[in-house]
């Protein structure tokens, strides 16, 4: 009965009827057939049945039904019968099958999957994917589910290899797409709470599709997702698609998996793109859900993402742009987290964060559309909240809120279009949270604000006027954050002309706290407060000073009350006042003298002003505040002078009260005020107010020192006054300046210097007249020399000021010129000095004395004048720009000014100048300043301008800096005041001393205490004195012995000179350059180079001036670099190698700025130039230096590589970079002795093989050798120690030699070699190739040779077929060097070279090379081991070439296993075992080969060579056995030629091979020659007969093994008598040993040799012989035996001997117990057994009492058994009664071994049962 034997039907296809017909026998046999055999009759049936589904016919439908019926009812309890799983999968896949035949299909490969093993279902999973997209909905869940089942079972702890490549095959389809959102849906899952409901983050269309049936849970749930993740990271699908799953992988409940998600989207999916819109897109859908989406069906909406992927997701959110522009996604993720229903506080805290992200990072036309809706929102989020809130979460919300209000400038958009910001309520609500919300928030409330208030800044003038209220309420609150929001509102919201939000700022300039403090000042142009020019104060538009006034008095309506006497409060804080006072005083100044004509002076907007002024001066105020009113009056006055002299005439006595006041400033500007409201009074009312002050001064009575000192100064300011109205007499006058002195002569310097400074201001207004002394009348200036002369020694710098100005005031109408030169003599006395102030009021008085200065005497007198030097600030500032009219008052008596005009210019031209000490240098020099600036004009310093300018020129080189300073600030009033000639010299002299070549300088005589260098320039002498004059220098010389270093020490002062001359010259030129224009272009030339490099001087003095000069004279510096580059550069190079360490430093630095960014076109000249001087400078002299080549090395490294890199510069100048940089690098860099120069070059090498491509090609040869060499002379030298000390230190050299070589492959040398290795091509290895030759013949250095073999083997690798040509020469060289090579590790190398090299040598050279090394198993050591190591590489490297020549090589691998050497045979032995097929196999394959090396071996003169085939020929005799015996011919021949010979050491291995040939070979020995056997015996026994123990031993163990293999009875009678013999000499020897002891040593020792041997050898050869022995020849031999037997068991032989002879005992007893009743025994058999029995049981009984050895115990029970068996079985006509019974008794009852105590129970028994005996018991 025909059936169909597979699924796919053979065509052509049956009938219906046919079909049918098969159909119903398959039905019969199915219910026929039983359970057991049910599967394979399954395997048939059910894919026919299924297929014939496609017949129309209903009949066989129906017959399909019924089989489908029955199958179902059969297995569907029964999960153990297999249905044919791919039978029916093929079947489902085949394009011809109908929907009908795929549908009962899947449901039968559904049932049939599930009885699958796990390992055949985790093999069939990945299949079953294949085309999955194409396949129907339903089908694709059954199939999917299918998979993530077998994925669980079998993937949940990893994939392998087999199947990760099958799953990877579909990554890139849409099957892999359908997979992959599966597996998406499946992580996203979680088992609902109640067993009903969609899950989080799904539908429940994809839960169904994901669970099937029966929802999942526990474990296999766990199993299933774990699965999922391993099978999606072997897929190695891209980050975007695998991030989602990842991410909610990481935030599912279950740990293991998101331990294990958090693995995977830290590991594989950090590279996502998150700016990915379509996965942006996917990530919003799965955290917002579309549950709330109207066009879909209710199954088909997913609800939102779980809160922990939420809270994930909002993390992903905020690092995404994309995402902050994915509107509407956006908006309802940012809604979803503020208000929706299952929203938490963490979700609430990242939406504001999310919030804050978008306003950040939203473009502008989205911003406009989603901003209002999102800041609505983010107001009702805190309106809905409380101020009060504790939870930590819940202020992260209310932070990331008020961050949102106002985190972007962005949102000023969205304010400006919402209508809320028409009006102040967020104003409002901002500062009222800051006042009422917690103190962790008001920080993050602050920024907002003040982000805030740029919204505001276009608002209405309404909202404005309305914030005013708003802030000025707020900037006097307690709490701080709201008084710095309201200051910094009104600092950003108005301008300075505002004048209420100048007010708040007046307020908060007395805040408690700094920051408020300085923003207020800020806001009043007062933080950096210095007293401005009107010009500078204009440019900031302050408000008008009516205004402000008006706006202070409205909001402190008190100032209206007046406060004539201090009396009052003071109406505002000190702080406020003083700010507020500035502030006006700077409006006041800037709005310029009011009109007064159309009102009221009293009410004018000055007398406000004074009001304001006087109510400062309350009692409560400071000293600083009352001394700035008063100061502030005076600068009033010198604009109203009128008004102010007026309003305080009548109140001249609280004006005297404040003279009295504790600050002296205070003090000076009340009597300043006094002298102006005087010119006021009438005369007469002046002249008494003027009495009155003086009569305070009674010396009788001195009053207090402030009245005193207050006084003085009203005095003088009063008298002036008096003169200028003319209302004093010269009398009066007279008497005052006679107070004035009768106080300098007799009070302290301070008081002094007051009464000298009001002797001053009156001689501002008139000549002083003579006074009155001992009836003379004296100039004062003569009467007060005396005590001017101490005063001015004295250390009261102030003190001395004064006086010092005093005395040019004194001068100022002088007529005599002996009174100016007393005035002059003490000005210049000071000449030394060293403090600063005292050197600028000697210039200043000077400056006096000669005339013409740019002051008045009002302008001294009247306005808040200190003195000239502060005034005009000349040391800081630029020089004034001078005028040609003369401010001064001419002197009336020209020829005395004249004198002392020519008595100053003698002074300092002749004597201050040129000194030789420092001190009066700097004092000349500030004098000479003043003059030039002070008095310019006059034409006596027009005429002395030449040389004013050659002394300037000459101080700038001076040591001290403030000479310097001056100087060059000196020398650019010069040029202002000088014509066009004098202009263009002094440029040029500049230019030459900044270029360094200046002309010589006058010479300056030294004296002994000139000062060559500073204190502490050059250290100490030796005793640890200063060293710093030309006297201790000079000293210093003459005791070193050395007379001419004192030239030294000239020339380093000189060199010292030269840079301070820089840098003066520097500050002269950044004053000319501004002026000079032009006339500097022809200079440019020579001027940049020096320029650049002074940028970089060392001294940062230096620095900062040529940079100013720089940035004056250039002013496009990056064009006026490249203009110049190669001059500049060229220049650079030549200072990099000066003698002077600061040019080289200086150049390093400039040369590593200005290099950077060149192209190829402008450096490609100095290019090599610049490395070389880089290399010379990182082995400078000179740490800085150094570090500034090290910076140098930097630059020009990232220069080199960048133009290098063929990808950043095109490929011909990348070429030529690399021909200029890389040979120098080679030959110069990594060659140096210099280790920082080697690094370098190495690293940069490295980096330029990198970048540099094929344009490396042309220099591989250079740059392998190179590298190559370094990888064993950059070696550590600490290793070279080691490698020393390693036998002592227990280190073996091999491990040490295998560390070397891993440190040398992980060092940048050979990262550059593997670069080199990819771009090396065919051409490159003509050049290539001949190095590398070069370097295996001659290369040292273990490193280095290791690294030649191995990049020999890479290059091979790399051109394979392309080294052809080069094969015999590199075959020849490789296999030379392993020869001699001694380091196992280069050994290794360079075989595995020579393996890789063999793979592509012609046949006749592998052969060749072949032979060569199977030859080198009969050389020595190195030859055997370097011949084990290149069988080793042919084997793993080549292996297709060797295997043709296995013949030679397998023999020589078998044979050199059992070389004597360790070392040699366990690498032989490795090889062995490495080989794939079976031992057996391998050596009857090539087992003639193998025989034929053995013998030639066994024939060769080594010994050695002879022992390992000996030991070889054992094994595989031992190894192969009877198959050996075909080729055993010459084996045996070569062992038996030896045996006779001289003895060797290791000869026994003969004898050892001998016994093992006969073992397994004796059949064909004995058939083909009967007589060999004997030969063999023959000499064996020989062999027993020699000397050597060992050789003798293995003599007998041979003997034993030939007995035994041939078994011929024969051998017992040719053998048995020289055991014999061997054991009565032993006997004899010992009994002799014993009993004597005067036999001779020589005898002693033959006889010792003769029996030599153990005796349990011989023992056991006569064990044997009695083995194979007739019972006939036994009984000839029955007295030797028992003599041998009897003499074993004497107590003198030891233990192992008495077990051989139990064993010969056993084998007699045997002999004659193999009876079958009718044997004949030879005659004496009877006698023999009676002596066995009665003579040897006794002495093994002994043997059991004496010995003390289980095993001995157990053998002799066993021995003693068979003697009582044998006598008791034998034949025997009479039985004597045993002796040792008894004995044996009280053994057995003593015996411990329990197996020998059975045994001798049973002797027991066996004696008992004994017949014919009668038992006598003891």
């Amino acid at each position: 009965m025909a059936e169909p034997s597979s699924p796919a039907a053979a065509t052509p296809a049956p009938t219906d009827a046919e079909r049918e017909d098969a159909l119903d026998r398959m039905l019969t046999r199915l219910a026929l057939a039983e359970d057991a055999r049910l599967a394979p009759l399954l395997a048939r049936v059910l894919p026919y049945a299924i297929t014939s589904f496609a017949s129309p016919a209903a009949s066989v439908r129906k017959l399909v039904m019924e089989i489908l019926s029955h199958i179902n009812k059969r297995v569907k309890h029964r999960p153990e019968i297999p249905l044919p799983m791919l039978d029916l999968w093929k079947i489902y896949t085949e394009s011809a099958s109908s929907s009908i035949v795929r549908n009962f299909c899947i449901v039968y490969i559904e049932m049939a999957f599930e009885r699958l093993p796990s390992e055949e279902k985790g093999n069939i999973a990945p299949d079953l994917l294949i085309n999955i997209s194409n396949v129907p909905a339903q089908h694709q869940g059954i199939i999917l589910r299918l998979v993530s089942k077998a994925i669980g079972e079998c993937n949940a702890r990893k994939v392998d290899d087999t199947i990760a490549s099958k799953y990877r095959s579909i990554s890139g389809s849409d099957d892999g797409l359908v997979f992959a959102d599966f597996g998406f849906h499946t992580i996203l899952y979680q088992t609902p709470s109640q067993g009903i409901g969609c899950p989080a983050g799904l539908s429940l269309a994809q839960a169904d599709r994901v669970t099937g049936k029966l929802p999942l849970k526990g474990d296999a749930l766990t199993s299933r997702k774990l699965g999922i993740l391993n099978v999606l990271e072997a897929m190695q699908l891209a980050s975007e698609i695998v991030y989602p799953i990842y991410l909610a992988g990481a935030s599912d409940s279950q740990e293991s998996v998101t331990k294990r998600g958090d693995e995977l989207l830290k590991r594989k999916a950090s590279t996502a793109n998150l700016e990915d819109l379509k996965l942006i897109k996917k990530l919003f859908t799965l955290f917002n859900g579309t549950a709330s989406a109207e066009n879909i069906a209710a199954e088909l909406k997913v609800a939102p993402a779980p809160s922990s992927l939420r809270v994930r997701l909002m993390s992903v959110f905020c690092r995404s742009i994309a995402a902050a522009n994915a509107f509407p996604y956006t908006l309802q993720c940012i809604f979803g987290c503020i208000y929706g229903s299952g929203t938490t506080s963490r979700l609430k805290q990242l939406g504001m964060e999310f919030t804050v992200w978008v306003f950040k990072h939203a473009v502008m036309d989205q911003l406009k559309l989603i901003g209002p809706v999102i800041l609505s929102g983010i107001l009702r989020s805190l309106d809905g909240s409380s101020t009060t809130e504790a939870d930590s979460t819940g202020r992260d919300v209310k932070i990331f809120a008020y961050q949102a209000l106002v985190c972007s400038p962005l949102v000023c958009l969205i304010y400006s279009g919402m209508p809320l910001f028409n009006k102040t309520e967020m104003a409002v609500r901002l500062f009222t949270a800051l006042r009422l919300e917690d103190q962790s928030l008001r920080l993050t409330i602050q920024e907002a604000a003040t982000s805030l208030a740029t919204a505001y800044k276009g608002a209405s003038k309404v909202v404005l006027k309305d914030l005013e209220a708003l802030l000025l309420e707020n900037s006097q609150v307690e709490q701080i954050e709201v008084r710095f929001s309201a200051v910094r509102w009104a600092t950003t919201l108005y301008d300075m002309r505002h004048c209420p939000s100048r007010y708040i700022c007046m307020l908060g300039a007395s805040d408690v706290k700094l920051d408020i403090r300085e923003m207020a000042l800020t806001g009043l142009n007062l933080l950096n407060d210095e007293r401005q020019s009107s010009a500078i104060a204009i440019d900031f538009n302050y408000p008008d000073v009516v205004e402000i006034l008006d706006y202070i008095y409205c909001q402190e309506p008190q100032l209206l009350h007046s406060n004539d006497h201090r009396q009052g409060k003071l109406l505002f804080p000190p702080k406020t006042f003083l700010a507020m006072i500035k502030f006006l005083m700077k409006c006041f100044e800037a709005s310029g003298s009011p009109d007064l004509s159309q009102e009221d002076p009293s009410h004018s907007p000055v007398a406000k002003m004074c009001v304001v002024l006087e109510h400062a001066m309350s009692y409560e105020g400071s000293s600083e505040l009352h001394a700035l009113a008063l100061k502030s009056l005076v600068d009033i006055s010198s604009h109203q002078p009128k008004l102010v002299s007026s309003r305080y005439a009548n109140r001249l006595h609280w004006l005297r009260t404040l003279l009295s006041h504790v600050d002296s400033d205070a003090r000076e500007a009340a009597a300043r005020l006094l002298g102006i409201a005087s010119s006021a009074l009438s005369s007469s009312a002046a002249l008494n107010f003027l009495s009155e002050l003086t009569s305070t001064l009674d010396p009788n009575h001195p009053p207090r020192f402030e009245i005193y000192h207050g006084s003085l100064c009203a005095i003088g300011y009063v008298t002036t006054c008096c003169l200028k109205e003319s209302y004093i007499h010269e009398e009066l006058v007279e008497k005052v300046v006679d107070i004035l002195v009768k106080v300098v002569e007799s009070e302290g310097s301070t008081l002094a210097s007051i009464a000298m400074e009001s002797l001053g201001h009156i001689g501002l207004r008139c000549a002083l007249p003579s006074i009155s002394r001992n009836s003379s009348a004296a100039a004062v200036l003569t009467v007060l020399h005396e005590r001017l002369t101490k005063l001015l020694s004295e250390n009261d710098t102030k003190a001395i000021q004064k006086i010092l100005v005093s005395l040019g005031h004194v001068s100022w109408n002088e007529l005599s010129f002996s009174h100016l030169k007393i005035a002059l003599d003490l000005i210049f006395g000071l000449a030394r000095s060293k403090v600063e102030d005292v050197l600028f009021a000697s210039g200043e008085a000077l400056s006096f004395i000669w005339g013409e200065v740019p002051v008045t005497a009002d302008v001294i007198l009247e306005t808040n004048f200190v003195s000239l030097s502060q005034a005009t600030n000349f040391l800081t500032g630029d020089a004034p720009q001078l005028g040609s009219k003369n401010l001064g008052k001419t002197s009336s008596c020209e020829e005395a000014r004249t004198m002392a005009r020519e008595e100053i210019i003698n002074k300092l031209f002749d004597t201050l100048i040129y000194s030789s000490r420092k001190e009066e240098r700097c004092a000349g020099t500030v004098c000479l300043v003043s003059l030039t600036m002070y008095c310019g004009r006059h034409p006596k310093i027009l005429e002395l301008l030449p040389q004013i300018q050659e002394a300037f020129s000459h101080l700038i080189g001076d040591s001290n800096e403030l000479t310097q300073d001056l100087a060059s600030q000196g020398m650019s009033i010069v040029y202002e005041l000088g014509d066009a000639s004098m202009k263009g010299q002094l440029v040029h002299a500049l230019v030459n001393t900044l270029t360094g070549a200046a002309k010589k300088k006058k010479a300056i005589k030294l004296m002994e205490d000139s000062e060559v260098f500073q204190e502490g320039t050059i250290g100490s002498n030796p005793t640890g004195g200063k060293l710093s004059t030309y006297k201790e220098l000079c000293s210093l010389a003459n005791e070193m012995g050395q007379p001419d270093l004192i030239y030294k020490f000239m020339d380093l002062a000189n060199y010292q000179a030269a840079l301070n001359s820089k840098r003066g010259a520097a500050f002269g030129f950044s004053k000319i350059a501004k002026q000079a224009g032009e006339a500097l272009q022809p200079h440019l030339h020579t001027l940049i180079p020096r320029l650049v490099r002074y940028q970089y001087d060392p001294d940062k003095n230096i620095q900062d001036s040529m940079g100013h000069i720089w940035k004056l004279i250039v002013a496009d510096p990056k064009k006026a670099i490249d203009e110049h580059y190669d001059i500049i550069v060229e220049d650079l190079l030549v200072q990099s190698g000066s003698r002077l360490w600061r040019s080289r430093e200086a150049s390093c630095l400039a040369l590593a700025d200005i290099i950077q960014g060149r192209r190829y076109s402008q450096v490609s000249k100095h290019l090599r130039k610049i490395w070389t001087i880089t290399f010379r400078v990182m082995d400078d002299i000179k740490e800085t230096v150094r570090n500034a080549g090290d910076s140098l090395c930097r630059a020009v490294s990232s220069l080199t590589i960048r133009l290098c890199d063929v990808s950043l510069t095109n490929a011909s100048d990348a070429k030529e970079t690399m021909n200029i940089v890389l040979p120098y690098l080679l030959s110069e860099g990594i060659l140096s002795k210099v280790s920082s120069v080697q690094k370098a070059s190495i690293s940069l090498v490295m980096k330029l093989a990198k970048g540099a491509g094929t344009a490396l090609r042309p220099h591989l040869s250079e740059l392998v050798s190179c590298m190559l060499e370094c990888l064993s002379s950059l070696e550590d030298q600490r290793l070279n120690y080691v490698e020393m000390h390693a036998g002592s230190a227990g280190i073996q050299t091999e491990k040490l030699d295998s560390l070397r070589v891993a440190v040398a492959k992980d060092s940048p040398m050979w990262e550059t070699l593997d670069i080199c290795i990819k771009v090396v091509d065919t051409n490159s290895l003509e050049l290539l190739i001949p190095r590398l030759a070069q370097m295996v013949r001659s290369a040292v250095g273990l490193n280095t040779r290791v690294g030649v073999a191995s990049f020999i083997t890479l290059l091979v690798q790399k051109v394979m077929i392309n080294i052809k040509p080069y094969t015999a020469m590199l075959l020849k060289l490789l296999y030379t060097a392993v020869l001699e090579e001694r380091s196992s590790a280069a050994k290794r190398a360079f075989a595995s070279s020579c393996a890789a090299v063999l793979k592509y040598a012609s046949q006749s050279q592998a052969q060749k090379l072949i032979e060569d090394t199977a030859s080198l198993h009969l050389g020595e050591k190195n030859s055997q081991l370097s011949g084990a190591v290149l069988i080793k590489s042919y084997l793993s490297n080549a292996a297709d070439v060797i295997s043709g020549y296995n013949a030679v090589v397998i023999p020589v691998i078998f044979s050199s296993r059992f070389d004597d050497d360790k070392e040699t045979s366990a690498l032989y032995g490795e090889l062995w075992e490495d080989i794939p097929s079976s031992e057996r196999v391998t050596l009857q394959l090539y087992l003639p080969e193998i025989v034929s090396l053995l013998c030639d071996c066994m024939s060769s003169a080594s010994w050695a060579g002879k022992r390992k085939s000996a030991k070889a020929t054992k094994n595989l005799c031992d190894a192969l056995g009877e198959p050996f015996s075909a080729h055993y011919h010459n084996i045996l021949k070569s062992l038996l030629k030896e045996l006779p010979g001289r003895f060797w050491e290791g000869k026994d291995a003969v004898l050892d091979a001998l016994a093992s040939l006969c073992s397994c070979c004796h059949v064909a020995i004995t058939a083909e020659d009967s007589t060999m056997p004997t030969v063999i015996l023959n000499a064996v026994s020989a062999a027993c007969s020699r000397k050597p123990k060992l050789y003798r031993e293995a003599a007998f163990s041979c003997l034993q093994k030939v007995i035994m293999a041939f078994k011929d009875p024969g051998f017992f009678n040719s053998v048995f008598p020289m055991l014999c013999e061997v054991s009565n000499q032993s006997v004899i020897f010992k009994t002799r040993a014993s009993s004597s002891l005067t036999t001779s040593a020589a005898d002693e020792q033959d006889e010792s040799a003769i029996v030599s041997v153990s005796l349990d050898k011989v023992l056991n050869c006569a064990a044997s012989s009695i083995t194979i022995a007739l019972p006939q020849d036994i009984i000839h031999h029955k007295k030797n035996i028992l003599e041998v037997l009897l003499n074993s068991l004497s107590p003198e032989e030891g233990w192992q001997v008495k077990l051989s002879s139990f064993l010969c005992i056993k084998e007699v007893c045997y002999k004659f117990l193999k009876s079958d009743g009718s044997t004949t025994w030879p005659q004496g058999t009877d006698d023999l057994v009676q002596e066995m029995f009665h003579s040897v049981a006794s002495k093994v009984v002994d043997s059991i009492r004496l010995v003390k050895i289980a095993q001995v115990h157990i053998a002799a029970s066993e021995c003693l058994l068979e003697l009582i068996k044998l006598y008791r079985d034998f034949p025997l006509t009479e039985r004597r009664e045993a002796m040792f019974e008894g004995e044996l008794i009280q053994l057995c009852e003593s015996e411990k071994s329990e197996q020998a105590k059975a045994l001798l129970k049973q002797c027991l028994t066996t004696l008992k049962d004994l017949t014919g005996v009668t038992m006598v018991m003891d």
